[in-house]
């Protein structure tokens, strides 16, 4: 029996490494593979990974949910009210979204499964969700797991990767349900503005289709940039679901927690099948969490962190003949162009055998990932570690630049 013949169309063709390699950071074991060769990690973004980093609060209140029997025991499935409660006062101040805590949040083990949960009750088989690209791989694949198909939307360098809404026109068809956006942008890290946004929304609401937007990176938005989250335009509060995460702004990646947002008619029908789906998010997780969002100060230390980085990254890749890159716009990703000297395969691997880091092929992240990687400059607690393996990244395509005979200028 080949039992790959009774899987579902989109399933039969995944690989998760035990049978070929796989070279998709979050698959299988290849960071796991990759460390034990001592390979430094610039592909996971995990903040400070692989360092101790948690603020003392957050340390002290899962401690303390362990030790007084707490943790042993679930929460509701839709999440801790207390944690709610916390989330609901961030999004007025950070987001200028009026929830109430017990209609509007649902809490998730992480953003991941709250992404494509957030999608769930929306696509059924042969659904078009049309996707901005490049964008999180994870954006092309749930749709797939759901019977639905992804449809890419190039989004152009030269215009900061912007929304040109005439894309999505030409991409409409009777079979379209879904826009689905990642705000800031993975990989690339650009801040749709305004402009973007309202474009999206009426695109939306004259179509009649359902938003989901991930704002993983929401926390780290630099040179006063002005966010929006997209929810709070003229008529799309009730056709939105937006997805949060404390992984990355907070560097709780371990602690699994996410939480959607949305209308209480799109909540209502989400908790009814989160302990089918979900479960209940970790306990102790949870209590940590509250501790985290009721005091977000030391998000300011990260950012500090992040923001001296990815300077250091934006000059030292820009002085690399035959590479470029754009300033980073938030979190802690460089979205690095490197074309003139080879495929983002090659690229990759080259790092790999001759500056011993690991950073990500650009060709995952969809159209438009050809001939980029992607750099994590968030890893490491220490810059000193960080700059070092930069320096090996410079040095390392300097060389490949020469081998290839790249034409020499940045």
């Amino acid at each position: 029996m080949d039992i790959k013949n009774n899987m579902r169309e989109g399933f039969k063709d995944l690989q998760g490494g035990l049978f070929a390699s796989v070279h998709k950071a979050d698959v299988g074991n290849a960071v796991s593979d990759l460390m034990k060769r001592g390979v430094d990690l610039m592909c996971w973004a995990d903040p400070f990974f692989p360092d101790l980093v948690i603020p003392q609060s957050v340390k002290k209140a899962t401690i303390d949910a362990i030790d007084s029997g707490m943790a042993t025991h679930y929460t509701m499935p839709i999440g801790n009210s207390d944690l709610k409660q916390a989330i609901a006062v961030k999004l007025q101040e950070d987001n200028q979204m009026n929830v109430d805590p017990e209609r509007n949040i649902l809490i998730t083990p992480g953003s991941d499964s709250g992404l494509l949960f957030a999608m769930m009750p929306f696509i059924k088989e042969g659904d078009e969700v049309l996707i901005p690209a490049p964008s999180y791989p994870s954006n092309f694949l749930n749709p797939k797991l759901l019977g639905g198909i992804a449809v890419p939307v190039p989004l152009k360098e030269e215009n900061n990767y912007q929304i040109e809404i005439e894309e999505f026109e030409k991409r409409l068809t009777p079979k379209t349900k879904m826009v689905l956006l990642t705000n800031p942008n993975n990989p690339t890290s650009t801040v749709l503005r305004r402009d973007s946004l309202e474009q999206i929304a009426k695109f939306v609401i004259e179509h009649d289709l359902v938003l989901v937007v991930d704002q993983a990176f929401e926390d780290a938005i630099y040179d006063d940039i002005e966010f929006v989250s997209i929810a709070t335009l003229p008529g799309m509060w009730e056709r939105t679901v937006s997805v949060f995460s404390i992984s990355k702004g907070m560097g709780l990646s371990g602690f699994r927690v996410g939480y959607l947002v949305a209308d209480d008619k799109v909540i209502d029908v989400l908790y009814g099948c989160t302990v089918n789906v979900l479960g209940a998010t970790n306990t102790a997780s949870q209590m940590g969490a509250i501790a985290a969002i009721r005091d977000r100060s030391f998000v300011k230390e990260y950012n500090a962190i992040f923001e001296r980085r990815r300077k250091v990254v934006y000059e030292t890749m820009n002085s690399i003949p035959g590479v470029s890159m754009a300033m980073p716009e938030s979190g802690f990703l460089s979205w690095v162009n490197i074309s003139q000297l080879g495929t983002s395969a090659e690229v990759s691997k080259y790092l790999i055998d001759h500056a011993n880091v690991v950073v990500n092929e650009g060709t995952p992240y969809g159209v438009g990932g050809e001939g980029y990687i992607r750099i994590v400059h968030g890893c490491y607690k220490d810059d000193n570690v960080l700059y070092a393996a930069l320096e090996r990244i410079k040095q390392a395509l300097i060389q490949m630049n020469i081998e290839k005979g790249a034409p020499i200028h940045g």
